[in-house]
């Protein structure tokens, strides 16, 4: 099943529960997707959670409980970046066990969503449940012990910053890929078509063949090509959810 889910497909729906990842002003002043409910990037990022960014299990819990997400929903987020910040509330979930094949971004973000659909500003009054995170069944996700060995092993090292970011130092060994390369920023304001990414890819030297362990400053912009990838069928992604962050602060090598 593929994550990415395009505005036809979305509107053609009506088992999904719709999850507006921007701030809570933007969900209540610019309008949103009718019926999306409210959950704020910022509320499910704790430097003081789990490994990385993640917010903590029980958090995470009352935040879809307050959302009126249940376990067994099929969740749709969106933001108004291209998805990356609703790609970092699916891995999220993902972290915390949900069903991955009930997990999708909306491929085109608010704004392209708003130029042509219907948006609400009235208030979304959920129905409390009761959501509770469980041991996820896809674990794509590597410690700074498993990347320090990949640096010296035969995985591919993909930060996915910007080139000025990579300059200034990353990973020993790392191949640089902008994520914003693989969105059309100035059109759809989603994923560029199937061939020009596998294009993109194959420039950048990353090849579904090799073991591929994606980082960049705190999992962020990770999120998004790691959801990228599996769209291609990429079944040899890891994602270091440390990212550059833990790995500068337990003194790993920088390039």
């Amino acid at each position: 099943m593929d994550v990415f889910l395009d505005h036809e497909r979305v509107a053609a729906r009506d088992d999904l529960r719709v999850v507006d990842a921007r701030d809570g002003w933007e969900f209540d002043g610019i309008g949103h997707i009718p019926g999306a409910v409210s959950v704020p990037f910022d509320e499910f990022r704790a430097e003081d959670g789990d490994e990385g960014m993640l917010p903590g299990a029980e958090r995470w819990a009352g935040l879809l409980s307050a959302a009126g997400v249940a376990a067994d929903d099929s969740i749709l987020a969106y933001d108004d970046t291209h998805g990356v910040f609703a790609a970092r509330f699916l891995v999220t979930a993902l972290a915390y066990g949900h069903d991955p094949e009930q997990l999708f971004l909306l491929d085109g973000d608010y704004s392209a969503w708003s130029r042509e659909r219907p948006v609400s500003r009235t208030a979304t009054e959920p129905t409390t449940t009761d959501y509770e995170p469980r041991e996820p069944e896809t674990d794509p996700f590597v410690d700074y012990e498993t990347v320090r060995a990949a640096v010296d092993g035969d995985a591919l090292l993909v930060d996915t910053r910007e080139p000025e970011e990579y300059d200034a130092g990353h990973l020993p060994g790392a191949v640089q890929l902008d994520w914003r390369e693989l969105v059309d920023t100035d059109g759809s304001r989603g994923l560029y078509p199937r061939d020009r990414l596998e294009t993109t890819l194959a420039d950048h030297g990353i090849d579904r063949d090799r073991r591929i362990v994606l980082y960049c400053n705190t999992a962020r912009r990770i999120s998004h090509t790691y959801l990228v990838l599996r769209h291609l069928s990429y079944d040899r992604v890891a994602f270091y959810e440390g990212s550059l962050t833990e790995w500068e602060r337990r003194g790993g090598p920088v390039e």
